[in-house]
């Protein structure tokens, strides 16, 4: 099934954490004393770019502008020809070269190392010319969030499959109704893309009814540092037919379709994307990555996909003190939607696809506990972000509503093509308005009066299962109610992650604190399965409060991305407690 080479990354970098926390705002410039190769990093407001300090005229070193007077730019030492850093973009001569990006990855220790992936543009290898298609050959079908069905000639394949159930514990629900006939569409497909293993992408309720009728399905996956389906087993859902595929290679499905999958280039160790091509026309499917391929990706493909809401974060509306007033977290709500929004924008505006199409970003916060999140996490319009890419450009642009149709053959033709996107029929359900929450909420509530938790022992057996120590950082863990207040008969207790010590009050030494409120259904469902803490923190399930007000990159991304693999031992734990 594959017909190219690997693609690989190779470290050209790397910075210790002392080098990292001094970088400076803008432009800091940084040699490799083994390879005496050069290299720009541009910090702006926590975000990192990085590329090879090379001018791509004739390989000149580039210098600080002095006449910058914003800290942008740069000046090659040859014939001052001048970059911005910033868009990676050559200014002098304006509109010359785009500089070629390097991936920027956090190490374990707040380190930093700068990747290069080689090939940078695998979709490259093996190059084959657009064919015309026929009217109904290509047909894009969109279901809910961010699954789509593809016809591509005589094969289907879908993406994402989240259908019925929330997501993240109980956090998020499907905004739109999808058409009824979405498992027989799933039962029909030929192969399903899953992108990563957040729960709106890797949906088990969805996948146990999938498998009542298919368990040998075919279902491709990138191969991941974290596995996708690393918790298959203990999901109780029997799917026999996962592939694991390398990334950047082209997977051979038929002599006219191919795909390949793309690792992201911030969280290379769970997210991906993909690129669909059927008879040399692609699709691009960005789906949840925030660089996906390190930021190069393919211009002027038929058709793109990608998110654009915002939301998809605990932060800031699940925390209180210090700066976190109301007025305070609705200015930063409005302003990175905004953000977000000029950014994908001007990310379709660059790679000016034929067709374009906001998806990944339909869901709610429909329980009546999360009112008030539901309030507050407002999301960007779609409608709005296409009107912003069809301001001086001739894309197409697509808001799809469930059971809608795009005929890419149609479109690609003639854009004014009526039936080039089929809407569904009049008087057909687009967004819900119940949702089956009993059957749901009644599995995180059995797990509240599990036996594991009438022995207080358990924390340390958790958190010493969870293996993150050595680290200064006391937290208070508190179980509540539905409405964040003290659970009773909860526990209430302080973890020291430097030594991993469970004191009854916070030690005399300097440390920073932080406050986590959970609510005990999610809590101990998480803690008994051990699950990844995406379902309390990206599920809006706790309340926080830091002191001092920083983020602990490394204690968060080991509780959502690094956990061990396998659940803790409860049965070995009750005999020892017995």
């Amino acid at each position: 099934m594959m017909d190219s080479l690997k693609q690989t990354t190779e470290t050209l970098l790397c910075l210790s954490p002392v080098e990292v926390a001094n970088l400076k705002e803008g432009i800091n410039f940084f040699r490799n004393k083994s390879t005496g190769k050069d290299y720009i990093l541009y910090k702006s407001k926590g975000h990192l770019k990085a590329c090879k300090n090379l001018c791509k005229h004739q390989g000149g070193l580039f210098i600080k502008d002095i006449e910058d007077l914003d800290g942008r730019s740069v000046k090659c030492t040859k014939h001052n020809w001048k970059l911005d850093v910033s868009t990676m973009k050559y200014i002098n001569p304006p509109g010359s070269f785009c500089q070629d990006e390097l991936v920027v990855e956090m190490d374990e220790n707040n380190g930093l190392l700068l990747l290069e992936l080689n090939p940078p543009n695998p979709w490259d290898s093996d190059p084959r010319s657009p064919e015309d298609l026929a009217f109904g050959e290509v047909q894009v079908t969109y279901l809910t969030h961010a699954c789509m069905d593809l016809k591509l000639g005589d094969k289907r394949m879908v993406f994402d499959p989240w259908l019925i159930g929330p997501a993240f514990a109980r956090g998020w629900w499907l905004l739109h109704e999808p058409p009824s006939d979405w498992l027989e569409r799933l039962c029909k497909a030929d192969l399903i893309y899953i992108s990563h293993m957040h729960s709106d992408h890797l949906s088990y309720p969805t996948l146990k009814k999938l498998s009542e009728r298919r368990q040998d399905i075919p279902i491709y996956v990138g191969d991941t540092e974290r596995p996708v389906f690393w918790n298959l087993n203990q999901s109780g859902v029997p799917l026999t037919n996962i592939n694991v595929v390398p990334f950047g290679i082209w997977q051979q499905v038929d002599k006219n379709l191919r795909f390949m999958i793309l690792m992201d280039g911030v969280h290379p160790e769970m997210d991906t994307c993909i690129i669909v091509e059927y008879k040399g026309h692609k699709i691009l499917n960005t789906v949840d990555c925030t660089r996906p391929n390190g930021g190069r990706l393919p211009a002027k493909v038929a058709l793109m996909m990608s998110d654009f809401a915002g939301g998809a974060s605990g932060f800031p509306m699940t925390f209180s003190g210090g700066k976190f007033t109301e007025e305070w977290k609705a200015q930063f709500i409005k302003t990175e939607r905004k953000k977000l929004l000029n950014y994908k924008a001007q990310l379709v505006k660059d790679l000016q696809p034929r067709i374009y199409c906001p998806f990944a970003g339909y869901f709610v916060e429909s329980h009546p506990s999360d009112k008030y999140i539901k309030e507050t996490n407002t999301k960007n319009d779609p409608n709005q972000l296409n009107n912003l890419i069809k301001k001086n450009s001739d894309i197409i642009t697509w808001t799809p509503r469930p059971g809608a149709t795009l005929d890419l053959g149609r479109l690609l033709k003639d854009p004014t093509d009526s039936k080039g996107i089929l809407e569904p029929p009049e008087g057909t359900k687009i967004y819900k308005d119940s949702w089956d929450f009993e059957p749901y909420l009644n599995t995180l509530n059995a797990a509240v009066e599990d036996e594991i938790f009438l022995h207080s022992s358990w924390i340390k057996e958790y958190f010493t299962w969870a293996g993150f120590k050595n680290y200064n950082l006391v937290v208070r863990m508190i179980e509540t109610d539905e409405d964040f207040n003290p659970f009773p008969g909860g526990y209430d207790y302080l973890v020291d992650f430097l030594d991993l010590s469970f004191p009854k009050e916070r030690p005399s030494r300097e440390h920073p604190y932080e406050e986590i409120r959970s609510r005990v259904d999610v809590i101990r469902y998480v803690v008994k399965n051990g699950l990844l803490w995406d379902d309390l923190y990206i599920g809006f399930q706790t309340r926080l409060q830091r002191d001092p007000d920083i983020y602990h990159h490394l204690f968060w991304n080991h509780f959502q991305i690094k956990l061990p693999l396998t659940p803790p031992n409860w049965r070995s734990f009750l005999v020892h407690c017995g």
